[in-house]
């Protein structure tokens, strides 16, 4: 169990020194690829069209003082409705089709210019050109009008799409077809400089409903304290000034729409002030001449005490009558009114006509509110919200109460109208008793006076509205314009992009290496051998970079040679009991280095005084004849198929100790053969004339050829290349060790790279050594050979400080 435990923490945890060495080894990769993540993020700086955001702010005053009146009766009754801003309603306002397309009628940006650089086109503002249109004819909208300046006089007309335009125009001629019709204006011909700005350019006619709702999507609001009033208007834009402009446009339209509907109910008043007033000037005409001519025609100037006393209360009785038919008047059109609209925001307000009925001012100002509530649902939510049915049902309920209470007020009201018709009636009897004469005066002079007093009465209430129509302010105060200079930057984000660029030129690398390293099944490092078997690692061979597999003879001093001589002194430690030392050489398949493997660890041998015999067992595909340059006429075949015999197929070499046995001409039948007695003898005899009997053997994953000789080996090597052989390979290895049982059974890692080869002996090379007590070997090199670069220069220092 403790042994599985210790499995377990070794496979979780990260080996962070091989990490470092990829890192440190793969350098230049990071390099690349943070030049190219950082020039990247320049030309997205470069070349990216800026955004700019600009704001404006604005306070919502409390609007309970906005008139210099409001003490005035009739201010506050048209006041009635003004309860204070509701915040969210007025952002909605701003957030208005309406709003925002008056805004954009009054700023001419139904035509957008852009200038046509040779990487961008930015979209221009205030060009030198100016594109005329006919608002009255159809202009087809979104597709481009090029134009190239020629000169101050002349153009290039071009239109892409199914027009096919290009023509040579002058400056101001009319431009028409089924699509367009305008012409093309300098701003300022006489100080136009064809040589400053763009020398072409192209505009496009945006349609007005997307244009709106883009200005109305850009736009946007927020409180900027939750306590106050104060909302915050902000937009962006390519084109900072044009976003200016708009806020500033957008701000004074929302000011004049606001103040606006303020004096509509004053106009409402006014209005119906006026058809009161047309309706008795005539009749105050009338009744102002009929007095005159009689007092002429009857030379009759005053009236007696009696008849003035009836005239007194005369007039008085039709006083109020006139009154009481203006209120009956007010509660029928108060009738109508709320049969035929559906909001109060303009209703004339009770106090303007004197009426002072509590219950109607209550119900007319829970109406008022109610639509308030709703405009404010329907701006910012949407139509099936519960929230609007509910309040949909108060004003259907709030409205039955007023059209009961109308219906009531007109009936008391016609009541009263018949209580003092009847006590007209009553004077009248009494008038009827005067002389003819005075009682004709008396009614003339009583009508008169009638339509005297309400006539001077109506223009009265008529000023006193006009004054509070002049004093009315607005509700919105702006509190910061908009300005070019408070214009920043929104993109690109150019420090930002940078940062970015780095950490992504930095992650990439890295995060490829990982994934790399994930998915490559390759032997990389001691690490993954320990991890997969448990057959012991008996060396490690550098990079071969020269041109001849010969390398131990032909380059003593390299670095390939001082590993050979670490894994001879690890094998005589092998051997130590062994009369005769015969070590066969194997892989799993072919091209991970065997041949060569047995070469040098036979040369290297061979340089130490031992008489070294190398075998070339390997009959199906032999090599080493080339290495040594030697025919391969002879060998071990012809040896097995009697044709020579042991001292013919013995070779010399160039290396005085070194003998060789080639693999002779490759035969029909390899595995039979091996499998004869005269291997055996062949086998029994090199051993008492030679020190070292070195068999390069088949690959064990083709053939089986290689496990024959173990049961005559003294130790068998097992060679694996870095970064070639599978980590498959070890399974193999470590079944056949296991299956086989074979004696002195080690590894030994081929083809090391040069780049992590001190790396490698530092964190690896030593290790064994020291850990298994073979020794490390420790000989000269030469470094101009070994082509050490930075990385292991400084992990050299850093072994031989330590």
């Amino acid at each position: 169990m403790n042994n599985n435990q210790e499995n377990f923490y070794q496979e979780e945890n990260i080996d962070i020194k091989k990490y470092i060495f990829k890192i440190l080894s793969n350098w230049y990769w990071f390099a690349i690829s943070v030049f190219i993540a950082l020039s990247v993020a320049y030309l997205v700086n470069r070349y990216t069209d800026p955004v700019y955001s600009v704001s404006t702010t604005i306070l919502l005053n409390d609007n309970s003082n906005n008139s210099y009146y409001n003490n005035n009766d009739l201010i506050s009754g048209l006041d009635l409705f003004r309860q204070g801003n509701n915040i969210q309603n007025e952002i909605g306002i701003l957030h208005s089709y309406d709003i925002a397309q008056k805004t954009l009628k009054k700023l001419s940006f139904n035509v957008s210019y852009f200038g046509v650089g040779t990487i961008r086109e930015p979209e221009l503002y205030r060009t030198s050109l100016i594109f005329n249109f006919d608002s009255t004819k159809y202009q087809h909208s979104n597709i481009p009008v090029y134009v190239t300046i020629i000169s101050k006089d002349k153009y290039r007309l071009e239109i892409d799409g199914d027009m096919d335009i290009d023509k040579t125009m002058n400056f101001g001629d009319q431009f028409s077809n089924d699509y367009f019709d305008f012409n093309v204006t300098l701003r300022d011909k006489d100080n136009f400089d064809i040589s400053r700005g763009y020398q072409k350019y192209y505009f496009v006619v945006k349609n007005s409903v997307q244009l709106t709702n883009e200005y109305r999507s850009k736009l946007g609001i927020e409180l900027l304290d939750e306590e106050g009033t104060i909302l915050n208007l902000s937009i962006q834009g390519k084109v900072p000034q044009k976003e200016v402009d708009y806020l500033n446009k957008l701000t004074e339209v929302y000011v004049c729409s606001g103040l606006d509907e303020k004096n509509k109910t004053a106009d409402n008043t006014i209005d119906f002030i006026d058809r009161q007033i047309n309706s008795i000037v005539d009749s105050l005409g009338i009744a102002e001449s009929n007095l005159q001519n009689f007092r002429l025609n009857n030379k009759i100037i005053n009236i007696d005490k009696e008849g003035s006393t009836l005239f007194t209360k005369l007039e008085k009785l039709q006083t109020e009558k006139s009154f009481i038919k203006f209120h009956l008047k007010y509660y029928e059109y108060l009738d109508e009114y709320v049969n035929d609209k559906n909001n109060f925001t303009d209703v004339i307000a009770p106090s303007v006509v004197d009426i002072s009925d509590p219950l109607l001012k209550t119900i007319i100002l829970q109406l008022n509110q109610l639509y308030i509530e709703k405009s404010t649902l329907v701006y910012s939510t949407k139509k099936s919200n519960p929230a609007l049915d509910i309040v949909n049902i108060k004003i259907r309920d709030a409205q039955n109460s007023l059209i009961e209470n109308i219906k009531n007020l007109i009936k008391t009201t016609k009541l009263s109208l018949d209580d003092i018709n009847s006590r007209l009636d009553e004077v009248d009897r009494k008038i009827d008793k005067l002389p003819a004469n005075e009682r004709k005066l008396l009614n003339i002079q009583r009508k008169f006076n009638l339509n005297d007093n309400i006539y001077t009465y109506l223009l009265e209430k008529r000023a006193e509205t006009g004054i509070m129509k002049a004093s009315n302010i607005s509700d919105v105060q702006i509190v910061d314009k908009a300005r070019r200079e408070n214009a920043y930057l929104v993109s690109p984000k150019r420090s930002f992009n940078y940062t970015l660029g780095l950490i992504l030129g930095l992650i990439l690398p890295f995060f490829l290496i990982l994934l790399f390293d994930y998915f490559n099944d390759k032997i990389l490092d001691k690490k993954d051998i320990e991890e997969n078997t448990q057959v012991p690692i008996l060396g490690f061979v550098g990079h071969n970079n020269k041109a001849t597999d010969l390398v131990v003879f032909d380059n003593p001093k390299s670095g390939i040679s001082e590993s050979f001589r670490t894994i001879k002194t690890n094998l005589q430690y092998l051997l130590v009991d062994a009369k005769s030392k015969v070590v066969s050489v194997t892989s799993t398949i072919s091209g991970e280095g065997k041949t060569f493997c047995a070469i040098n660890l036979a040369s290297i041998i061979a340089m130490t005084n031992k008489k070294t015999l190398l075998v070339g067992l390997d009959l199906r595909k032999p090599k080493l004849h080339k290495v040594f340059n030697i025919s391969n006429n002879i060998g071990i075949s012809t040896y097995l198929i009697k044709k020579n015999t042991i001292d013919e197929i013995i070779l010399k070499t160039d290396n005085e100790n070194l003998f060789v046995v080639l693999a002779g001409p490759v035969p029909p039948n390899p595995a039979q053969l091996l499998e004869t007695d005269r291997l055996k003898e062949f086998l029994a005899k090199v051993k008492k004339e030679f020190d070292y009997v070195i068999i390069d053997t088949p690959p064990v994953a083709l053939v089986s050829d290689a496990l024959i000789f173990t049961e005559y080996t003294d130790a068998n090597i097992f060679v694996v290349r870095q970064n070639y052989s599978s980590k498959k390979v070890l399974e193999v290895i470590s079944g056949i060790n296991k299956t086989k049982n074979i004696s002195q059974f080690n590894i030994l890692v081929n083809d090391v790279k040069l780049e992590g080869y001190y790396g490698k002996r530092y964190g690896y090379g030593y290790g064994y050594g020291y850990g298994y007590g073979y020794g490390t070997g420790n000989g000269y090199y030469d470094e101009d050979e070994l082509e050490i670069n930075w990385i292991d220069k400084f992990l050299r220092f850093l072994r031989i400080k330590k």
